[in-house]
């Protein structure tokens, strides 16, 4: 239970349409990752948590860390004499070796050294030895939510998981018209227990997945006679006739049954069966409920076992079977204890998609799992050294080996699909990525086995997991995003707020509840008027209860209300205005756009957004913000000092044109200046695609709605001139390239200038090292670093040795392997970067001396082939970028910047951009409403009145109606003219910017928010003439990335069959692609300027001849004569011919072995 904080809007400067009061301010968006891996390392952020919670006189907490869970487990680790344990204690992390700007400058992992005390005790002797022990390195979570990996920036995704518990479930019989019931108990470590009623109403049980045998005899062999089962088990049929049909049987008969099924074939003793039925289900160390398991235990069968009771006990399992006969017996409820009172239970089967069955795993879980792999495998050698060693010697350091530890985590974040690399395209990727739930993983589902009912919306996802943002492919509704409001409980149930309703009096007191919680209840939707008494207004009140439609209730019925009406919306889908107007399909397609906008060179926020702007920006910690209060002292561009309040200054240091992952340009840009005063909290310095501290992922354009010669048919986009000119939509880039300099067989490499067969025009820009210089423009095939790579020595003849001698010819010696610019890359050298080993403190890889890295940027203008989209899933691709004086005009003369075609709105209902539009209109030309209209009524009186150029919010599901908006329309601000160029309608006279003769009908025209996304036609546009080919099949590589040929496929050669284009096709299937002679001889005539030879033949016939005489088919070629004609292999001839052209037609060089 939370008490109801004030709201803190983190930028006032945004009008609100909103006429709810959120109760509840939006949390820390990052917690789901922050708070999960504080619980895991211990530290103080979670100790204060524990102690409120204890405070509160909670039980549902971890009193334990993470790592202090999983050394205690797994102590004492004893030989098996039991002569002696080892046992671990208070693991304690270290300082980190590197700070994170060197983590990621030197491509190392983020981590810090963790200790353990370690305790060996010899039970013989008494004797104790207590050493602290080094555990290996152990990665840290960085402020942002993000681990650093090798340099690089990861996430660890959040995982959706089974829960741990009891579950019941009911099947038709395909061959009667009986139900098949079956119950499962599930932990979360070690083997299943199933009980089933069959169509014959005999009740059997199946361990660990095996044959089935009958409940009665696993009763017997859990220690009940018959008498005690006949008597616990009274009046239920199934049971008693199942007890009929058994052999009376002592419990050792009964363990042995078992074991013989459990065995088959084996020699049975009774010790071996009790041994066997003890280490499935009563041995901590082979069988784990956890603690949610025990407690999903307790809540659906109503017994109160501790909640450290980890194992099954024989009451767990009666239990069970008494639920599961109670509910083939049709009954509705049963007996049960909770917190010591008897109640009622309800029976029902369960539903393994509701959200009180499905649990998160988030990142500390996650961590210590991978630990618990770890201990496990380094327990193992422990026991074998304990064997091995002499025990007068031992101490806790030499019993201990700590790479599969070590080597556990390392696994866990290089090779884990739940580890990923972070989506850093612009500060919403960031933080959606960290907020994501995935269903796939190990211990989850799988794209393949997942049917519909897993991934289709649930009513359980409502304030959990978002009903809109999800990926569009094979994932759709395997990975989804945390609901803005939901927060992670103890148990790793996704809790979500509501406000108490008390006589239909809505309280302040909040409460978060699970989903198996909310069942219980019946809760009132946000949008309900209330009074000033925070009464219900309306006799009947839209709420929800279990398993009903949103229905018309009593408000004296009502036990709880949402606190917000985008309780239900991710980050991502409570950005997109208007969201309430769009078809949740193309609001999917918005809200997963949105993490595709490319950070532009001026950001701007936007003109309508929905007030979780500023949230989403701070949160996403790609914005600067002040730790305390205090005075500016001093500004520059890439530092900040404050003075603060209490004394000393702080210093931020701001990152200046970084490379994120995904090659955007991450830079901070201050909007301070000295003597400034600032606030906790409150923003120094924007980040990418942000503004003012708000998100601002694209520009506010002035859009019109109309066709333009048919050419943006089909959602294709005309664009203004103006807007490339201006720089509107252009955005930077930054790629990265390294060369290592390593040692061979032949002698080291060397990063030089002095590079053989090299003209001075292409070493102009490389300094004295042979490193390009900061501010050279660099083009395809430059050279950014010169190295040269020690070459096998040859046997030369009398006269080269003396040649060599004389002139000291270094060419002979080594060749070029200099990184060049890679084909299609261009741009400026912003930076260079030398590790050398010798300097001592570079940590480079083994053989490498020397690594240089080089970042080139790029100012990429928009231009026809790009994408642009809005919010609403109105994508589309710039098809004619237009001069300036022929766009469509304005009755002022004022040219809109963009073109859509109208057509794609209505099949594609997602009308929100037109209300988007019309009130981005409203917002840019500033209103005054004269008098208090009816459609005014519940609006802040501040919203009857605004300048020019004001931002407004319109919330998702509580924004702007469109009668305000048509109100407001009629009451925008004249232009200096006292002209109002759009009418209520919200339309324009428009003009041909060609002829200036005005358009036969009104046009909608607004300001729109477009974003420009990261699919840029200068990272697909691709060309080849020659280049390499395929070892195997001699045909040309595929892709840009290949350097590769577009192929020409088999509906492409009938296409050319249908023509009879003969010629044109035989070049096509040979000496454009794997006649190896041809295309050689065909270059030769091109050189030299002959007529073309008749094309060979290619290679994959050869091929075709090969795999049929392998089938034994002697196969032969006949000329037109009739002659054999031998197939040679030409490889030879044609390599010999091409190195005399001086072309080379193999793979091309690689600078690095990296590069392999």
């Amino acid at each position: 239970m939370a008490e109801l904080s004030p709201k803190t809007g983190r930028n006032a400067s945004r009008l609100s349409f909103a006429r709810i009061t959120d109760t509840l301010t939006v949390p820390d968006l990052l917690a789901l990752q922050t708070e999960s891996f504080e619980w895991l390392i211990g530290d103080d952020a979670w100790k204060a948590r524990l102690g409120e919670a204890s405070a509160a006189g909670r039980e549902d907490v971890h009193t334990d860390s993470g790592l202090e869970e999983i050394f205690e487990e797994i102590s004492p680790i004893e030989d098996l004499g039991e002569k002696m344990q080892l046992s671990f204690s208070e693991p304690v992390l270290d300082v980190p070796k590197y700070t994170i700007d060197e983590c990621k400058e030197r491509g190392k992992t983020y981590a810090a050294p963790l200790y353990v005390a370690a305790e060996f005790m010899n039970h013989e002797t008494g004797e104790i030895k207590s050493q602290t022990v080094f555990m290996g390195d152990f990665p840290l979570m960085t402020e942002k939510g993000t681990f650093i990996v090798n340099g690089t920036e990861r996430v660890v995704v959040s995982q959706l998981v089974r829960s741990p518990g009891v579950y019941f479930d009911r099947t038709p019989e395909k061959n009667s018209d009986k139900d098949i019931y079956s119950a499962r108990v599930i932990p979360s470590r070690g083997a299943w227990l199933e009980f089933e009623i069959d169509k014959r109403d005999a009740v059997g049980v199946r361990i660990d997945r095996k044959r089935k045998q009958s409940v009665t005899v696993f009763l017997k062999a859990l220690g009940l006679t018959s008498e005690d089962i006949a008597r616990e088990f009274a009046g239920y049929e199934s049971i008693m006739a199942t007890l009929e049909k058994d052999v009376p049987m002592s419990k050792e008969d009964a363990l042995r049954d078992i074991y013989r099924k459990l065995r088959p074939g084996e020699q049975v003793a009774a010790e071996a069966a009790r041994a066997l039925l003890d280490n499935f289900y009563f041995n901590p160390k082979r069988y784990d409920l956890a603690k949610v398991g025990r407690y999903k235990i307790n809540r659906k069968l109503g017994i109160d076992v501790p909640m450290s009771d980890s194992v099954l006990s024989v009451d767990d399992i009666v239990a069970t079977i008494k639920y599961l006969v109670a509910l083939h017996a049709e009954e509705t409820t049963i007996k049960g204890v909770r917190k010591g009172e008897s109640v009622d239970i309800r029976l029902d089967v369960d539903d393994i998609d509701h959200f009180g069955n499905r649990r998160i795993r988030a990142v500390g879980e996650l961590i210590q799992n991978q630990v618990r792999t770890g201990l496990a495998r380094m327990e193992r050698v422990v026991r074998e050294r304990m064997s091995t060693q002499d025990i007068e010697a031992i101490t806790p350091q030499t019993l201990i080996n700590v790479r599969p530890v070590s080597a556990a985590i390392k696994e866990f974040f290089g090779t884990s699909q739940l580890s990923q690399f972070m989506d850093q395209n612009n500060p919403l990727a960031g933080l959606t990525h960290k907020r994501t739930l995935s269903a796939l993983g190990p211990g989850g589902l799988s794209r393949e086995r997942a049917g519909v009912e897993v991934r289709d919306v649930h009513p359980s996802h409502y304030g959990r997991m978002c009903p809109i943002e999800t990926p569009e492919g094979p994932n759709i509704g395997l990975i989804g995003r945390l609901a803005t409001f939901g927060r992670i409980n103890s148990f790793g149930f996704i809790e979500t707020p509501y406000r108490r309703v008390e006589k239909g009096v809505v309280s302040t007191t909040i409460d978060y509840l699970t989903a198996s919680e909310e069942d219980e209840f019946i809760v009132a939707h946000a949008n309900n008027p209330l009074d000033a008494k925070q009464r219900f207004t309306e006799e009947r009140v839209v709420a929800r209860k279990k398993g009903e439609e949103v229905e018309l209730v009593d408000p004296m019925t009502v036990n709880y209300m949402d606190v917000s009406p985008r309780q239900m919306a991710s980050v991502a889908t409570s950005l997109i205005p208007f969201l309430e107007h769009d078809d949740a399909n193309r609001a999917l397609m918005g809200a997963n756009m949105q993490r595709q906008a490319v950070p532009l060179v001026r950001s701007e926020s936007p003109l309508v957004g929905t007030g979780m702007e500023g949230f989403a920006a701070i949160d996403s910690g790609d914005v600067i913000t002040a730790d305390a209060s205090g005075v500016v002292a001093e500004v520059s561009a890439d530092l900040v000092t404050v003075q603060l309040d209490e004394g000393g200054t702080q210093q931020y240091f701001l990152r200046k044109f970084a490379r994120s992952n995904q090659g955007t340009s991450y830079n901070h840009r201050v909007i301070v200046s000295a003597g400034d005063r600032v606030e906790a909290g409150e923003v120094i310095a924007d980040g990418p695609a942000t503004e003012n501290g708000e998100l601002a992922l694209g520009k506010n354009l002035l859009v019109a709605f109309m066709p333009w010669e048919g050419h943006n048919y089909e959602d294709a986009i005309i664009l203004s001139q103006n807007l490339v000119k201006d720089d509107v939509l252009s955005s930077i880039h930054i790629e990265e390239y390294e060369v290592d300099a390593r040692d061979t067989k032949l002698g080291k490499e060397e990063v030089t200038r002095d590079l053989p067969n090299v003209g001075p025009d292409l070493l102009a820009d490389l300094d004295e090292r042979g490193i390009i210089r900061i501010g050279a423009e660099v083009v395809p095939g430059d050279i950014l670093v010169g190295k040269v790579t020690p070459k096998g020595e040859t046997e030369l003849s009398a006269e080269e040795r003396l040649l060599r001698a004389i002139f000291n010819e270094k060419s002979r010696e080594v060749r070029d392997t200099s990184l060049k610019v890679p084909h299609g890359e261009q741009g400026t050298v912003i930076a260079v970067k030398q590790f050398r080993a010798e300097d001592g403190d570079d940590e480079l890889g083994s053989g490498v001396h020397e690594k240089v890295v080089v970042y080139i940027a790029q100012k990429r203008k928009i231009t026809e082939g790009d994408k642009l989209a809005g919010r609403h899933g109105n994508k589309g691709v710039i098809a004619k970028i237009l001069p300036e004086e022929d766009m469509p005009f304005l009755q002022d003369g004022t040219p809109v910047d963009i073109v859509l075609n109208p057509l794609g709105i209505p099949k594609r209902m997602n009308f929100g951009q037109v209300l988007e539009t019309h009130l981005g209109w409203i917002a840019k030309t500033g209103w005054k409403v004269e008098g208090t209209p009816e459609w005014s009524k519940g609006l802040d009186p501040a919203t009857l009145e605004a300048p020019a150029d004001t931002k407004v919010a319109t919330p998702v599901f509580d924004g702007a109606t469109e009668e305000s908006i048509i109100g407001l329309l009629d009451a925008t601000l004249p232009t200096r003219d006292g002209v109002r160029l759009i009418d209520g309608s919200g339309k324009a006279s428009l003009f041909d910017g060609r002829s200036g003769e005005p358009y036969p009908f009104p046009i909608s025209v607004g300001y729109m928010y477009i974003l420009k996304l990261h699919h840029l036609v200068d990272d697909k546009i691709h060309a080849r003439s020659t280049g390499p080919y395929s070892m195997i099949t001699q045909q040309p590589l595929g892709g840009k990335a290949q350097f590769g040929g577009q192929r020409f496929g088999e509906m492409e050669v009938w296409a050319l069959e249908a023509y009879g284009a003969a010629y044109t096709l035989q070049e096509l299937l040979t000496i454009k692609s794997d006649d190896i002679v041809g295309r050689v001889k065909v270059y030769e005539a091109i050189v030299k300027g002959e007529n073309i030879q008749e094309p060979g033949i290619p290679e994959s016939f050869k091929v075709l001849m090969k795999e049929m005489q392998s089938l034994c088919l002697n196969v032969e070629v006949l000329n037109a004569a009739g002659d054999v004609v031998t197939l040679r292999d030409d490889e030879d001839e044609a390599l010999r011919t091409a190195e005399e052209l001086g072309i080379n037609i193999s793979r091309p060089e690689l600078s690095s072995i990296d590069d392999i």
